[in-house]
């Protein structure tokens, strides 16, 4: 019986996308197809609307995709007084029914429609798309933030851990998947095949990334990690055409040294601290002689901090740190700034221990990631990442956070509930040495 059912669904399945596919010319216009689809006719039909709905919406101008979204904002969204009169009847009555009725009423119109048009073929990924628009709508429109509440609400569910699958990156790999990593790379440029020949090809490189079932050529994030026999301080020496190269059996060290988010649309859905911890007992399982787990990771917020601090101290420390870094841009490079190796070293480990957001987290986003998955800081790396970009952003500053698989629980509760950062002591001997002043 099961047997029959299984086929039963999978040839549903293929003639309701054959349907889709044959007749997906529909005239209506998009606000009356998001009618049509939130009426709940069959599943085939559904299909067929939802389909069409996408095509509609695909063509839209950016005017015209605006006006869907506050269709969707304004339109489909709860109403205060059925909220509070359904509030009100459970209060009284703590029945199920009344707890049905509540839910039911609670629930934004424009949340089911997500749901429904998923049923479309490539629903996920298209709704992941349709998300991406969305994103870039929200300085412009606050009130749209609303809708985006829903979308990542649902993305939450369907990409939740148990259903990503972890997958080896190789230069087996299919190329149009590796051509989608060369795309994505976000830390350090990945600029020819050659260049990713070198990231992939030697026994002491690795990759890894995360897919999800309804999106199987898409990754959704990725870590590149270099196999070594000490911790590595320098991207430049990591990346070096010519290196000498080792045995994975050999290395005693893995260095997690970039780590992308491939899709825009899934922004505010966690991979990284999975995607970490899932490829450091791997490796640790795969490779018994490797003791050490660290990251080499860029600090990205570093210049606009010291931006800050120049403003607020204008013959301080910071002032004097920014003008030497904004004037690499001259073309000078490194050596504008290698006077001020000290200063910049000490600053940036006050910035990761004492400069925090409101909301009492580190100022940098990288920091707030590792500390938040029970990283600890280990140390700062000096001309860690000489491009232009490192420059600009860090003065070539890099750090690594460790991830010590013994002591990253009780790091995350520090920093989760008491917003302690874990860093070595070397690094807080250099905050203690900072002064702004």
């Amino acid at each position: 019986m099961s047997n029959n059912s299984s086929i039963y669904g999978m040839l549903s399945s293929v003639f309701e996308r054959a349907i889709v596919f044959s007749k997906s010319d529909d005239k209506r216009s998009i606000t009356e197809l998001c009618d049509a689809l939130l009426s709940g006719r069959g599943e085939a039909t559904g299909t067929k609307i939802a389909h069409a709905l996408f095509n509609k919406y695909e063509t839209l101008s950016h005017e015209d995709k605006q006006e869907f979204f506050l269709h969707l904002n304004e339109n489909l969204d709860v109403s205060p007084d059925e909220a509070e009169a359904a509030a009100a009847d459970y209060a009284k009555n703590m029945s199920a029914e009344a707890l049905k009725n509540l839910r039911k009423i609670c629930e934004p119109k424009r949340l089911e429609l997500l749901r429904r048009l998923n049923s479309a073929p490539g629903g996920t990924e298209r709704l992941v798309r349709m998300r991406e628009d969305l994103l870039g709508m929200l300085n412009d429109i606050g009130r749209l933030k609303r809708t985006d509440v829903d979308f990542e609400y649902l993305f939450s569910s369907w990409f939740n851990r148990g259903f990503l699958v972890l997958r080896p990156i190789d230069w087996t790999t299919p190329a149009h998947i590796l051509e989608k990593v060369i795309s994505y790379e976000a830390v350090h440029e990945i600029s020819s095949w050659d260049d990713l020949r070198r990231r992939l090809l030697p026994a002491d490189r690795r990759c890894y990334a995360f897919f999800h079932p309804a999106m199987p050529d898409e990754p959704l994030i990725f870590v590149e990690i270099a196999l070594t026999n000490e911790i590595a301080r320098s991207v430049q020496k990591v990346l070096a055409e010519g290196r000498d190269e080792i045995e994975a059996e050999e290395a005693t060290a893995a260095i997690f040294y970039s780590i992308s988010n491939c899709q825009k649309g899934l922004q505010g859905v966690s991979f990284g601290n999975f995607l970490i911890k899932q490829v450091a007992s791997d490796l640790a399982y795969d490779l018994p002689n490797l003791k050490t787990f660290v990251t080499l990771s860029p600090v990205p917020a570093f210049t606009r901090w010291l931006a800050k601090a120049s403003k607020e101290e204008p013959d301080g420390k910071a002032h004097e740190a920014l003008g030497a870094v904004l004037g690499i841009e001259d073309g000078e490079g490194l050596e504008r700034i290698t006077s001020l190796q000290g200063s910049l070293t000490e600053l940036l480990a006050h910035y990761f221990l004492n400069e925090k957001r409101p909301d009492g987290l580190p100022f940098d986003p990288v920091a707030r990631f590792h500390l938040g998955n029970g990283a600890s800081l280990l140390q700062i790396n000096w001309a860690g990442d000489v491009s232009a970009k490192g420059l600009k952003q860090s003065a070539g500053l890099m750090v690594n956070y460790h991830y010590n698989l013994k002591d990253v629980e009780a790091n995350h509760e520090a920093y989760a509930q008491d917003r302690v950062v874990v860093a070595h002591k070397s690094v807080k001997a250099l905050a203690d040495k900072a002064r702004l002043g």
